[in-house]
């Protein structure tokens, strides 16, 4: 049996490391803390599994973690220790990053003489963390310790280190954290104030030059739905023929997955995620759910304490670093934390459909090596709340199902969803996180997977969320990603050089057209009203410099943008599989304007307090998703203290459900 170490015995020798020793399921078996049938079952898991028999059998409930610890501690001849209640040398820690140390489950336990013992995990990756610690750590002995012990140990010692580190992950030059210097403040001040004054000095030649500006980004923004909407007319034309089945095969290993949950004051949600989150099909020993608090948010930390968490579920608490307190913040701290091949975002009132991470699984497996990211469909639990919820509906899915599947055919820069979006990890540590700064950290996410030399690509399943469906809170909601947009812009663009050289031509108009057709016909759009004015036999206020057919051709060309706004609305209504949505698609000439006061909020936050967070309450309407929604297939994608806790509680069979309830 594997020997307990205190505190204050002697450092025994070190064991010979057991070349072709015991193999684990058979030390089990002997110390029966395993049967024979499911000891048999956990192996034909394995080979389908990218993962460890003991992982298995403590996921699926066949084994205990405690007796599978001391089964490894058995078979490579190693004592194993405790780390509850254990104070941790400082200076033995602060010889390597705390990212070193949950990289490798590692974690120095205590020093005799000259020799450090570090307490690990994972006993088979002893030669290549004594190769990685020589240069530290002359002299190591090994011992075992519990996974989640370590990784608690890690985080509250490093509590400091992990919340500085998820505030300045990105890189400077690829964050917006230095962007808003007083030069630009004031450069965006007199963008304000130009217009006013031009138009007070040069009411006419002010306003045409507006009119001109404000036509642009509506063509530019209208150019993304247009090629939206004839590619997916041509699939649909395409999708009429029957084509052959094609057998991709089954894949031979699945990949882990770590799905984050960022959470923020969700009393009222936190019980029906977690419900929703027990509908997931993908093998428990393979996820990762965390659910990320923030420290000094008692409301939900409260609520999820009263759920019994499974325990494949994890909830992290993230600690207060100033003044800061976004959701991409939150997501690097817990970015370390990560195990998964994927890593996966998920917000608090998504109802992701219980296939989805077999459905991710399948396309990374499919898909070429530069496809980095996956971006899933949006879609609405709660479409036919009001006439508000019912043209959100259709935005989302014009966006969603017509347009984004559009851009990802032509090759151009897709902006991240900021959920339902898995990335492989790798890469995201690669390229330096989520921008803690930014409040559309997705969309920044986006641009620097392109900027960086991958490609992003829509994957075919959907999650449904609650949409936003009162007046105030959606222009709150839509401000704040009109005001990310701005930062994202601004950011990439301040290199523009170096920007066409990491995307292209192709791409950086794309760019153009997304984030300046997006934002400017918003801010524009008073300056096109007032030619509505021309139907109503009053004069616009050009109308000395503007010739009757001048002016006829411009009404028309505004009626033509909308026009195909309708079109691409009702198509999304059929795509998305709620028909009758398509008969509030004209509505929306009413539904965009609220838009334009979003805009006016965004510029002057973006001034103002450019990182500033404007929450979205969740939790106000129930989900009802997909068993009364039949999508069309989309035929493009075929009260707590101030440490740091990390708990993992009531280990679940596999398939099994939470007791109870981004």
């Amino acid at each position: 049996m594997g020997k307990v170490w205190s505190s204050n015995v002697a450092l025994p020798a070190t064991p010979r490391e057991r070349v072709g020793g015991p193999l684990l399921g058979k030390i089990l078996l002997r110390q029966n803390a395993v049967s024979n049938d499911r000891l048999m079952r956990a192996l034909v898991l394995q080979q389908h599994q990218r993962a460890k028999l003991g992982q298995i059998l403590v996921a699926q409930g066949w084994a205990s973690r405690a007796k599978v610890l001391q089964a490894l501690a058995d078979q490579h001849d190693m004592p194993t220790v405790t780390l509850k209640g254990r104070q941790m040398s400082r200076a033995l820690l602060g010889r390597k990053a705390p990212a070193f140390w949950l990289l490798h489950t590692a974690v120095p336990w205590m020093k005799l003489g000259d020799t450090v013992v570090i307490a690990i995990a994972h006993p088979e990756e002893r030669a290549t963390l004594e190769s990685a610690l020589g240069g530290s750590f002359p002299q190591v002995k090994f011992v075992l310790a519990d996974e989640e012990d370590i990784r608690t140990a890690i985080a509250s010692h490093f509590r400091r280190e992990l919340a500085h580190n998820a505030s300045s992950r990105t890189p400077n030059r690829m964050s917006c954290r230095n962007l808003m210097s007083r030069n630009l403040q004031r450069v965006l001040c007199g963008l304000m104030v130009m217009p006013a004054a031009g138009l007070l000095l040069a009411p006419q030649a002010t306003f045409a030059a507006l009119t001109l500006a404000a036509l642009l980004c509506l063509c530019l923004f209208m150019s993304l739905k247009l090629v939206g909407l004839l590619s997916h007319i041509q699939q649909l034309r395409h999708a009429r023929a029957p084509t052959p089945p094609v057998n991709k095969g089954q894949l031979q290993r699945l990949p882990s997955i770590s799905v984050l949950v960022p959470l923020f004051k969700e009393a009222e949600i936190s019980r029906d995620l977690l419900r929703r989150l027990g509908k997931l099909s993908y093998p428990r020993t393979l996820l990762d759910v965390f659910l990320v608090l923030e420290e000094d948010d008692t409301i939900t930390q409260n609520a999820v304490s009263r759920v019994d968490l499974p325990h494949w579920i994890k909830v992290i608490e993230v600690p207060r670093n100033g003044g800061l307190q976004t959701k991409p913040r939150a997501m690097n701290y817990v970015l370390d934390f990560c195990r998964g091949d994927l890593v996966g975002v998920w917000d608090a009132e998504d109802a992701p459909d219980g296939d989805q991470l077999e459905k991710v699984a399948r396309a990374f497996a499919d898909a070429p090596p530069g496809v980095a990211c996956f971006q899933g469909v949006l879609d609405y639990y709660n479409p036919t709340t009001n006439w508000l919820s019912r043209c959100f509906t259709l935005e989302y899915a014009g966006w969603f199902r017509i347009v984004l599947p559009a851009l990802s055919k032509l090759g151009l820069v897709l902006p991240l969803g900021g959920t339902t979006m898995f990335i492989r990890r790798n890469v995201l540590l690669e390229i330096g996180g989520w921008d803690a700064h930014n409040v559309t950290e997705d969309a920044d996410l986006g641009v620097r997977l392109y900027r960086a030399g991958y490609e992003t690509q829509m994957l075919p399943a959907t999650t449904y969320e609650e949409a936003n469906c009162r007046a105030w809170p959606w222009i709150k909601q839509r401000s704040r990603w009109l005001k990310g947009f701005m930062v994202t812009y601004l950011v990439h663009m301040r290199r523009a050089g170096q920007l066409r050289k990491d995307i292209g031509w192709w791409k950086l108009l794309g760019l153009q057209a997304f984030f300046i057709g997006t934002v400017g016909q918003f801010l524009l759009a008073p300056i096109l009203w007032t030619y509505w004015l021309w139907w109503l036999g009053f004069a616009p206020p050009v109308a000395a410099n503007l010739s009757g057919q001048s002016a006829q051709t411009l009404v028309i060309l505004m009626l033509g943008c909308e026009v195909l706004s309708i079109l691409l609305a009702i198509a999304a209504a059929f795509a998305c599989g709620r028909k009758r949505l398509a008969f509030c698609a004209p509505t929306l000439l009413f539904y965009y304007p609220l838009g334009t006061i979003a805009a006016y909020k965004a510029l002057y936050e973006l001034i103002i307090k450019p990182f500033y967070w404007d929450k979205t309450q969740h939790g106000l309407h129930s989900d009802q998703p997909s068993a009364q929604i039949k999508p069309r297939a989309n035929p493009q994608t075929s009260a707590r203290g101030p440490k740091v806790t990390l708990t993992s509680v009531t280990v679940a069979r596999a398939g099994s459900r939470p007791a109870s309830g981004g």
